[in-house]
């Protein structure tokens, strides 16, 4: 999850300037309560799941910390321990950039081994290889210490959703470990329940996509000029994806609610509500605005919402400015098109 959150119906919002974090800190030991049971599985994440540190305490998972580069210094991405993530974007606004790169096997195999040691069966969420090339490093370095440790069982899956999608796919399975699937059987929940996570965002400019080599820099400039702010998701195999263009911010956080409303499934098929998580790169304002629309449909007065703060690694790639809303919704991929079907079909996926 991420800034505090859920006994299955608690919601954390930030703690506001000269308000008392007690409150935060009395949830987030709901939270443990709630999904940090003992289990026979050892779940690893990493820092792209934008966790809120509380929650990510409270879920017992090692989180792999990836680093970025700022001003000629390598930091970790220590969920904003290092660097307030105020710091950073305000950093970010005077026209420092931020860089990144890829997680080492050798990294991967430090903590993998560290795994084998302990003995319990492992399965790694790995950051999307749709925007990094980190999970191909960790599968080489799951082989490496399955020929030292034949008898370990160590799983690498690619989340295909990133930011606090992950986090949402992480909280629900700590949920099912602990609930009593075995390592081999929550590889295969995770690998249908990816899908079943949808996450839909909004930029305040195009200036790091362009930086970043994503878009030409003269559409970003026409971009300011026109002040069009676009909605962007991510598809199935975790890759960025542009779903329109709105002029004017306020349009495009509208056409966040609107892909809410089409395809959030609440409490279907359960007693109990999903959290939905919202998370923002220094907009706090806005990601309120969300959460008192989303609060305002049918059945989502009470639903569980998870706030945070979008990391310095997906940062750097988005800038300040940037929210997200996350939730569990229908299957992703019924929203292919049939040649994209065939060309799952072709490579033998679902």
């Amino acid at each position: 999850m991420s800034s505090s959150d859920t006994d299955k119906n608690i919601e954390t919002a930030p703690v506001a300037e000269g308000e008392d974090n007690a409150q935060a800190s009395q949830e987030a030991a709901r939270l443990g309560r709630a999904y940090h049971r003992k289990s026979n599985v050892k779940i690893i994440v990493d820092s792209c799941a934008d966790f809120a540190p509380e929650v990510a305490h409270a879920l017992g998972v090692e989180i792999v910390n990836f680093t970025y580069v700022m001003s000629g210094t390598e930091y970790a991405d220590d969920l904003w321990q290092t660097m307030p993530a105020k710091e950073f974007y305000d950093r970010m606004r005077a026209g420092e950039v931020a860089t990144t790169s890829a997680v080492t096997p050798g990294r991967y195999l430090e903590v993998f081994e560290r795994a084998a040691e302990e003995g319990t069966p492992t399965v790694y969420l790995a950051f999307t290889r749709g925007l990094s090339s980190s999970v191909d490093a960790a599968r080489q370095a799951a082989e490496m210490v399955r020929e030292s440790h034949p008898d370990f069982e160590i799983y690498v899956i690619d989340n295909v959703c990133p930011s606090a999608a992950a986090e949402l796919l992480a909280i629900e399975a700590v949920h099912q470990a602990a609930s009593g699937l075995t390592a081999k059987e929550l590889v295969a929940w995770a690998e249908e329940a990816r899908y079943y996570i949808h996450g839909y965002f909004t930029l305040d400019s195009f200036d790091a996509l362009a930086r970043g080599g994503r878009i030409p820099p003269a559409a970003a400039t026409v971009g300011g000029k026109l002040d069009i702010k676009p909605e962007l998701s991510y598809d199935t195999n975790g890759a960025l994806t542009l779903r329109g263009m709105c002029r004017g911010r306020k349009k495009a956080l509208r056409a966040i609610i609107a892909d809410f409303k089409a395809n959030y499934l609440g409490a279907e098929g359960g007693d109990e509500k999903l959290p939905v998580a919202i998370v923002s790169a220094d907009a706090e304002k806005d990601a309120r605005w969300i959460a008192d629309q989303v609060r305002k449909e049918p059945g989502c007065s009470d639903v569980p919402i998870i706030y945070s703060s979008v990391g310095p690694v997906i940062g750097a790639h988005v800038g300040p400015g940037m929210v997200a809303l996350l939730f569990w919704g229908k299957d992703r991929r019924e929203a292919l098109s049939f040649t994209d079907r065939i060309a799952r079909r072709v490579k033998g996926e679902k």
